[in-house]
């Protein structure tokens, strides 16, 4: 269906089943020319209010077919007496299917309100039967409070399949953000260490075969390795612990020349504490490598107070004084992780010199 251009058939024929209670004012039609108005108010009717049940708020096309409707009926009754007076609610629940589709429908009170003063109006005009008009103005306020419900919860539908898109949407956004902040991680490392440990086959290959073929065999492992990660990487299910990205990190500072120290002390963690920290770990271990000049990076993995803590610490160039630099993709991701999950990221210069990562999350 088209929106705001025409209503569907069944939508049509839906509303059409609601008018068999013009039945009355056909059977008390005094003249073909009442029987082709009346029909012709039953098709317009049934037009617009499915026309207004099918679209998300009014347009001037249905304020004009509204106006049609409400024009015809109220003239009808007024015409033909108290049998008529029954076109009205008709008149009420289409402006109601019309202008109720809002988070306030007030144009569809101000419908109601009008109907049913046109209704006492003209049963004072017409010498109408009070008991039948009586049940007329009760079906007419049930009839337009029961539609209005039913907009009211088609708006609420429409909502509801709109969050769900633009939560879908932001899932999609997550998971690739995700997805990219473990590629960063995962090949920024592994590429470092090869590429310290290809300078180091291409400084000692000529003075010492052995130990130039050992750093290469050790580059086709690391690159075996992080053919393994990529692709469970990709599937999503890379499971690294902290206690082997500590032991991996202590061989590739080792391999860049650069005295390791880790230490320990924290019991086993959770496992997504555990995952998330070995992705602080190989961040922090690859900066290292790659950009402090340190002769020197400690480790430490601690516990107090239901708090795991990772820190790693080097004696590189930073200067005690300098200002924080600007974190990195790599650093400003693992910082909104472990927000993420209620921690924190701090970086900055260590007192006596050299660059200083501590995270913390609770457990």
């Amino acid at each position: 269906m088209r929106r705001g251009n025409r209503p569907t058939i069944g939508g049509m024929i839906w509303v059409g089943v609601w008018t068999f209670p013009l039945v009355d004012p056909l059977t008390n039609a005094p003249g073909p020319a009442a029987v082709a108005a009346l029909v012709a108010f039953e098709l317009l009717y049934v037009f617009t209010a499915a026309l207004g049940f099918d679209s998300p708020g009014p347009s001037r096309r249905h304020h004009v077919l509204f106006g049609l409707v409400a024009a015809l009926g109220a003239g009808l009754a007024l015409a033909y007496g108290s049998h008529w007076i029954v076109l009205l609610l008709y008149v009420s629940v289409c402006g109601v299917a019309v202008y109720a589709g809002g988070e306030r429908p007030v144009g569809a009170v101000w419908v109601l309100a009008g109907a049913l003063a046109a209704q006492i109006g003209i049963g004072l005009a017409v010498d109408a039967d009070w008991w039948q008009a009586g049940s007329v103005i009760v079906g007419t306020v049930l009839s337009s409070l029961l539609v209005a419900a039913v907009r009211q919860m088609m708006r609420l539908v429409r909502e509801l399949q709109r969050t769900r898109e633009a939560l879908a949407e932001a899932a999609v956004a997550e998971e690739r953000l995700r997805f990219s902040r473990d590629l960063h991680d995962l090949l920024g490392h592994t590429l470092s260490v090869i590429v310290v440990k290809a300078e180091v086959v291409r400084r000692i290959a000529e003075r010492d075969p052995a130990a130039a073929a050992a750093q290469a065999a050790d580059i086709e492992q690391i690159g075996r390795r992080a053919l393994v990660e990529i692709r469970e990487a990709v599937t999503g299910y890379r499971e690294t612990g902290l206690t082997a990205e500590l032991a991996r990190a202590k061989g590739a500072l080792t391999g860049a020349g650069i005295a390791a120290e880790v230490l320990r002390t924290a019991d086993p963690l959770p496992d997504a504490a555990d995952r998330l920290l070995a992705w602080v770990a190989r961040e922090a271990v690859t900066n290292v490598i790659r950009h402090s000049g340190a002769g020197r990076c400690d480790i430490s993995v601690t516990m107090a107070d239901g708090v795991a803590m990772l820190r790693v610490s080097d004696d590189g160039d930073f200067a005690p004084d300098a200002p924080a630099p600007e974190p990195g993709n790599g650093l400003r991701g693992l910082g909104e992780r472990l927000l993420g999950a209620g921690g924190t990221l701090e970086t900055g210069p260590r007192p006596e010199g050299g660059f200083m990562l501590t995270a913390r999350l609770p457990l």
